[in-house]
Order: structure tokens, then sequence, then C-alpha cells
């Protein structure tokens, strides 16, 4: 891997990492549901921009619009609701850690639903995760962390889950940045009407929110997206999905840094075994 392809891959985990800390900033001076519809609008629309300036079109195969509105409905509605709606009541390094388990629980599915083999360490990567998040959530729910916000958090993992082993191989080629930008006005459309039903609208227009808000929008939501499927067209998908092991300590720092959150020993240790069980099940998976 050249010294590029590093950049960019710990670029792009910085970023994906940091989007915990925005949005739970965010959705202290607004309506989550309701900043979320409009974040993904303009991410949306933004990408759908740059993909025309791309030269690429909406031409998409059934296929593709599958994944379009699945991946849609699935991503952008129920796992990014689910953690708006969550990080209320829940810290953003908590939420940052049980996202972070989206490549074990993509691997533990595969193996379990389609009967994929995983070898011996990828068997034991999976149980260091499972260690890894029990030291974590056995102490933070000792500690008063919000059931219910964890409880989504984990439905919102299940989601992207299922979204991720339903649409496999159905992205294509050439019009990636295109399905991304239409994947996101799906899930703005969905949400809207669930914001209407569900909330109360409130919008307290301060300049933590207004940064908060941009910030989530154009890096986490636009930047990382551009930079991921550009690394991935560099090194492939899973070289690329290595960097992933770093999101649960970076998720935790940021959080940290920025909001002030407490870290406690046995947080740093599910961390780190967690780290230690995505990286045993991408090598063994590679």
């Amino acid at each position: 891997m050249d010294i590029k392809s590093l950049i960019m891959g710990l670029a792009f985990v910085l970023m994906w990492s940091s989007a915990f800390t925005s949005s739970s900033i965010a959705v202290t001076y607004a309506s989550p549901l309701l900043i979320l519809t409009v974040r993904l609008l303009i991410s949306g629309l933004l990408a759908i921009g740059i993909a025309r300036a791309m030269g690429q079109n909406a031409r998409l195969t059934r296929r593709q619009w599958y994944a379009v509105i699945l991946f849609g409905i699935l991503q952008n509605g129920v796992y990014l609701g689910s953690t708006f709606i969550a990080l209320q009541t829940i810290d953003a390094g908590l939420g940052a850690i049980i996202a972070s388990l989206l490549p074990l629980t993509v691997a533990a599915a595969s193996w379990v639903i389609f009967r994929e083999k995983l070898p011996p360490l990828g068997i034991g990567g999976l149980l260091l995760g499972t260690v890894g998040m029990l030291v974590i959530m056995t102490a933070r729910l000792s500690g008063g962390a919000d059931v219910y916000g964890v409880g989504l958090m984990f439905v919102g993992v299940t989601a992207l889950t299922a979204a991720t082993l339903l649409v496999r191989g159905a992205s294509g080629s050439g019009n990636v940045l295109m399905i991304v930008g239409l994947q996101m006005l799906v899930g703005s459309a969905v949400l809207f009407p669930a914001s209407l039903l569900l909330e109360t609208w409130r919008v307290d227009p301060t300049w933590q929110l207004l940064g908060a808000f941009t910030y989530a929008t154009l890096v986490p939501g636009l930047a990382a997206t551009l930079i991921w499927f550009l690394l991935v067209g560099r090194i492939g998908a899973t070289r690329a999905a290595s960097f992933h092991f770093l999101n649960p300590f970076l998720g935790v720092a940021i959080a940290a840094l920025v909001l002030g959150e407490a870290l406690t020993l046995r947080d740093l240790i599910g961390v780190a075994v967690i780290m230690a069980g995505i990286v045993a099940v991408q090598v063994s998976r590679r």
C-alpha cells in the first residue's frame, strides 16, 4: 500500500468516526429526524451534482434501483434515523463503538445465513468482538447508560447489516456516486414523514448547530463518501475495509476530545479487544 492510499484511508476513517460527535452536537439543538432529513437532502443533491459533473447518470439497471431503494431505506432511514435518536440519550463514543461492529456482524451473518466459509481466525475474531462489546456494555449499563438508546443503536446496526448483505454486488461500477446520492434522497424521503408523525419540531439556531450540521453534511456525509470510493478503486474493497478497525478507537477519542466524554479503563480494554476482533476477521476473509 503506497503512502497516498494510506493517507486516504486514514482520512476516511477519521471523517467517519467524527460523524457521531458532530451528530451528537446537532441533535442537542434540533429534532433528530428533522435535522437528518435536511442533511441527507443536501448531501444527496450535492453528490448527484458532482456525479453529473463526472459524467455519471441515473440510467440504472433494475438491480441497481433495488439497491438504491433498499439501501436508502435501511441505511439512511433506519440506521441513521435510529442513531440520531439514540445520540440524544447516549454518549457519542458509545454510539461509535456499537456502529463499528458492522464488519463483525456482516461476517457473522454471512457465515450463519449464507454458509460462507469463515476460517478459525475469523471465528476467533467474532468471539473477540463479542467479548470486547460485553466488557464495554456491562460497565456502561451498570453506570447508567440509557437502555433505549443502546437498543436503538443495535437496531440500526442490524438494519445496516441486512442492507449490506441484501445489496451485495448491486451497486455496479461507473455510477457509484450517483447511486449514493440517490440513496441519500431515498433516506430523506423516508425520514420526512416519520419526522412529521413522531416529532414536535424544534430548531435552536445556534452557531454550534450550524457548525455541526455543516460539518456533518460536507465531511462525513459527502467528503468521506468520495474518498472511500476513490480508495476502493485504488486498492480494492478488501484492503480498504481494513481501515475500519480504527473506528472504535477514533470514535471514542474524538468524542472525548471534543465533547469531554469520560473514558474508563474498561472502555479502553473493550475497544482494544473489538479492534483485534475486526482485524482478525478482515485478515481471515482476505
